[in-house]
């Protein structure tokens, strides 16, 4: 490797099924820049994998063997120290894609696509953004109307009415997936502006994290940036 040749991306898979495992292996490995540094098929592997490896990308099964690998999402990031997980599923269940979205994975994919939606994934992932697909941001956002449908719709009209402009920008841009670095260099403000305003928006919308922040922006039709 040359000095000024780019590092090639380093993946860690973890799938209980060695075929699924051998298949992504080639297909990743067949794509220049990428790289698959190990395979794990259980917990215990995948930890030791990523704290041994660092990855830059962890592409995560949601079932091992029976063994929901949602729960333990933070410790095999905090083992691969900020390796960007994307979440490969067979399952068609909102709770648990939100689950895995609220612990800390910044992907979620359906393990029957093609392959190119997964290599647009990694590609999005890397960039700071996160990648869900239509489908399942349209799951999301129906799990969340029915836990909020009691509600009435005129508190939110008057959350949404307290919001100022650029409060308005910023929800747009993080319903886009853009994370806070991303946000500030569209706006040209600071990291630490844009945090203030996250608090604030926070407060204001009664949302707790970014995630229900984005879901809350397409439900109330606040996912698009007001005209100048």
């Amino acid at each position: 490797m040359t000095v000024n040749e780019p590092q090639p991306i380093r993946v860690l898979l973890v799938d209980d099924h060695a075929v699924v495992r051998a298949g992504l292996r080639m297909l990743l490995e067949s794509r220049p820049g990428l790289t698959v540094v190990g395979e794990a098929g259980d917990r215990p592997t995948a930890l030791a994998m990523a704290s041994r490896e660092r990855p830059d990308i962890i592409l995560l099964d949601l079932d091992l063997g029976g063994d929901s690998s949602v729960e333990f999402l933070p410790d095999l990031q905090a083992a691969a120290r900020g390796a960007r997980v994307i979440v490969l599923t067979g399952l068609r269940d909102a709770a648990v894609h939100r689950r895995s979205i609220e612990l800390g994975a910044v992907g979620l994919i359906y393990k029957e696509n093609a392959v190119e939606v997964l290599m647009r994934a990694i590609e999005k992932v890397l960039a700071g953004e996160m990648w869900l697909e239509r489908s399942l941001m349209a799951s999301l956002i129906t799990e969340l109307r029915a836990e909020t449908a009691p509600q009435a719709s005129d508190p939110e009209a008057a959350k949404i009415a307290s919001l100022t402009e650029r409060e308005r920008e910023v929800i747009a841009l993080i319903a886009e997936g853009l994370r806070n670095k991303q946000v500030a260099d569209r706006l040209s403000i600071s990291e630490i502006t844009v945090r203030h305003h996250l608090t604030s928006i926070f407060r204001k919308l009664g949302v707790s994290d970014r995630l229900e922040l984005a879901l809350y922006a397409h439900r109330q039709n606040l996912a698009r940036r007001p005209p100048p």
